[in-house]
């Protein structure tokens, strides 16, 4: 007999049996089904290139025998009795080869509602677990284990690649039954210590149990993949149920850790394969909470709320297991028996690589916004923010200590000091929350500004750390005078200046540190003359430049725009601070003695002679021209310029910055395309040609130099965007200002851009609009000139 014709009868014969089962039942009948069930099973294992079997089973009356004998072993239970459960693994066998690699026959499983079916049967296991769940392996025959692992291999099978199933089994929440279902039966480690009531099976039932056990788990991990695996990336597969299945298995790899396993021989394969096992649901279970940490906002809400309401779990600290396994996880010692050196090493990679990804969950749950007050928890006396931002702190106090006393605790965890630094940066974004992190009890600031973290040796995720945490701490210090204190006092800026930060780097890490180092000594510098001084003067006896002049540097050579629209922000800062009439410092200048202040005004005499240079005023020139887009930078650099022109020596400086060319290397402003029916006409006359229509669209003008951007400005048409009537009269102020210290001779090109524009706004304005009178201030002063 062919092969199809063997497999089509006993198709055929499958198909009798489901109607006289469904009539009348025998027990012998199972049987038959069993048998039958297990040949067509095994003839769909292998591909008749002759024949194609898979497609004629397909299309036959298969499907819907195996729907309707799948039903009926049920005999009305959500799951088979153990007397049907030979014949019941045998049919899902047939299903599960059917559908491999063959769409079609997808379709007409679906079609049949098998996998439907088979999903309802695991939910009808899964809802049989004992609550509340332990942490020990599901109790059941193996007959139902090999149930269980051929329904789920049916599933994974189906829905490859094959979106139609994809989305009916993720709308039943299909991911979630399985992975309730097979980290009961599998939890990872659990075969290590079994209980004595396994141990009085033979050996080989053992073996053949776990060996069962730990492919379910193999294949559940694949089909889960699978699921979430759909083209509609927006689509959720779990919700916060998920998060007690997957976090427990976490402590079964932190020490302590069993030296031996009681039933295992460590040369034996089943060994290693509980540990290959072991480590792959280790793998996928961070993964897992990683990325739902970083797309689920519901996800890092309750796992917040459950650090504190352990009913949000039903009593499963998941946080807490999370940052416990941070912590204290460790390579199991069983390693060095069951896997060979170079297997080792590669598991300690990827093990490193799975705190890493939980870092990443903890800092994700940190940065919601929504969570930050669950996590900031003030309720206990003597412990600011709770116990989450204690644990955070004493993660960093403790490695400093460790550090310095040369034991080995924490020595050498700086991915702890990382977690930290960046966790409580998030919540650091609230000033109460920033100030008490720099108060007794935690008082962060002299251990943030350690040689440990700072130096030019630190490593550079640590120093991102730290220098993130630093940053929304500094930032804010303009509501909290107390934190300029704070972070004064230790030499924040200096440890900064002299931890090489600002040198030259070649990787996009480097570039964020040093966006993140610019963006402390920003807020720091904004309105606070004491860390200005800091930046600005030089340290005694230290050969380093100053800080201030290595922005300049990064900002010069750098090619990013962050890089240079924040590094000059600074100088900003700098200038505004070094410029204010106010010299009163973080804390209580008023009571200083007319010595010190006389010290102070000296200092910043210094300060101010340090940046009153070509290379300053050309920086914040650029920072005009290349800030199109952005009013308020556009703004920034303007008040900055029109400050360093009041000084008899910066005057001359900024006219020929504002004069100087953007290198065009450099140049980050790019023509704006506008469609042709789109009017550049203006009553107001343009310094510049517009280029001529190209292709039927109109390009804007493009500034060369600052004094370009003024004028823009000014008339503000066909600009990128529309400039606030304060940035307009803060360029009007400039020009005024300008002619303070340049002579006459020297602002005809400023007079012959700027004027024809001043002229046009009088011209259209009336006296009572807010642009008037600055515009005819400017001409009445250069006519009086």
């Amino acid at each position: 007999m062919e092969p199809s014709t063997d497999l089509l009868s006993l198709q055929q014969r499958l198909e009798e049996l489901a109607i006289t089962i469904r009539n009348t039942e025998m027990q012998s009948l199972w049987t038959d089904v069993e048998n039958v069930s297990r040949g067509i099973a095994n003839g769909l294992r292998v591909r008749d290139r002759e024949v194609d079997n898979h497609t004629l089973l397909g299309n036959s009356e298969l499907p819907q025998s195996l729907a309707s004998l799948i039903s009926l072993a049920l005999h009305v239970s959500a799951t088979p009795a153990l007397p049907y459960t030979d014949a019941t693994f045998e049919l899902l066998r047939v299903a599960a080869n059917l559908c491999m690699d063959h769409d079609g026959n997808r379709g007409h499983l679906l079609d049949a509602s098998v996998p439907q079916l088979i999903l309802s049967i695991l939910e009808g296991y899964a809802e049989a677990i004992p609550l509340p769940r332990k942490y020990e392996p599901l109790v059941i025959e193996p007959g139902h284990l090999k149930v269980v692992r051929t329904a789920i291999g049916v599933l994974l099978n189906a829905s490859m690649g094959y979106e139609p199933i994809k989305n009916r089994l993720n709308s039943l929440e299909a991911a979630l039954t399985i992975l309730k279902l097979s980290t009961s039966i599998y939890p990872p480690g659990a075969w290590i210590n079994l209980s004595s009531a396994q141990r009085t099976q033979t050996s080989e039932d053992i073996e053949e149990e776990w060996s069962l056990r730990s492919s379910i788990s193999n294949w559940a991990w694949r089909t889960v993949s699978e699921l979430r695996d759909v083209k509609d990336e927006s689509l959720q597969l779990f919700n916060p149920d998920v998060l007690p299945l997957i976090t427990t298995p976490l402590l079964s790899f932190c020490a302590p850790y069993p030296e031996t396993a009681a039933l295992f021989e460590p040369e034996s394969p089943i060994f290693s394969n509980l540990l290959e096992a072991d480590f792959e649901s280790l793998e996928e279970t961070c993964t897992l909470l990683e990325s739902l940490s970083l797309d689920v906002k519901d996800i890092r809400l309750a796992l917040a709320r459950g650090l504190y309401f352990p009913a949000e779990h039903s009593g499963v600290p998941c946080l807490s297991s999370i940052l416990s396994f941070i912590e204290d996880g460790t390579y199991p010692p069983l390693w060095q028996t069951g896997f060979s050196e170079a297997e080792r090493k590669r598991k300690e990679k990827s093990f490193d690589i799975c705190k890493a990804a939980l870092i990443k969950s903890v800092v994700e749950v940190a940065g919601e916004e929504t969570s930050a007050d669950v996590l900031w928890d003030d309720s206990e006396d003597g412990k600011p923010g709770g116990k989450f931002v204690c644990k955070m702190v004493s993660w960093i106090k403790q490695y400093i200590a460790d550090v310095d006393s040369g034991a080995e605790n924490l020595a050498g965890r700086e991915d702890l000091v990382i977690c930290a630094s960046l966790s409580l940066g998030n919540l650091a974004r609230r000033e109460k929350n920033s100030t008490a992190l720099l108060s007794p009890p935690h008082s962060l600031a002299p251990l943030l500004a350690s040689k440990h973290f700072l130096s030019p040796t630190s490593d550079l995720k640590l120093k991102h750390g730290i220098l993130g945490l630093l940053k929304n701490l500094a930032q804010s210090a303009a509501l909290s005078p107390s934190i300029h204190t704070s972070l004064g006092s230790v030499g924040i800026v200096q440890r900064i200046s002299e931890g090489g930060i600002w040198d030259e780097k070649s990787n996009i890490m480097a570039d964020v540190v040093q966006l993140n180092a610019i963006g402390v000594v920003k807020h720091l510098c904004n309105a606070n003359i004491e860390h200005t001084l800091a930046l600005v003067l030089p340290v005694e006896d230290s050969t380093s430049t100053t800080g201030l002049s290595q922005i300049l540097a990064l900002v010069s050579r750098s090619e990013s725009v962050p890089i240079k629209s924040e590094g000059t922000r600074v100088i900003v800062n700098v200038v505004k601070s070094l410029w204010s009439n106010n010299l009163n410092t973080s804390g209580a200048t008023n009571d200083k003695d007319e010595t010190v202040k006389a010290e102070l005004q000296r200092r910043r005499d210094l300060a101010i002679s340090a940046v009153l240079t070509l290379d300053y005023a050309v920086a914040l020139a650029n920072l005009v021209t290349r800030s199109g887009k952005y009013p308020i930078l556009v703004n920034e650099g303007i008040i900055a310029l029109s400050l360093l022109s009041t000084h008899k020596q910066g005057g001359p400086l900024v006219l020929k910055a504002i004069t100087t060319a953007l290198p065009a290397t450099t140049s980050t402003q790019t023509a704006i395309e506008l469609p042709s029916s789109a009017s550049t006409s203006s009553d107001i006359s343009s310094p510049l040609v517009v280029t001529p229509p190209s292709s039927a669209r109109l390009r804007l003008p493009v500034p060369r130099h600052a004094l370009d951007m003024l004028i823009f400005v000014l008339r503000n048409v066909d600009n990128p965007v529309n400039f606030p009537v304060e940035v307009r009269t803060n360029a009007c102020s400039f020009l005024a200002q300008l002619t303070r210290h340049v002579p006459r001779d020297e602002l005809s090109t400023v007079q012959e851009a700027a004027r024809p524009v001043l002229e046009a706004i009088v011209k259209t304005t009336k006296p009572e609009d807010p642009l008037h009178k600055p515009c005819k201030r400017v001409l009445d002063i250069w006519r009086n000139q």
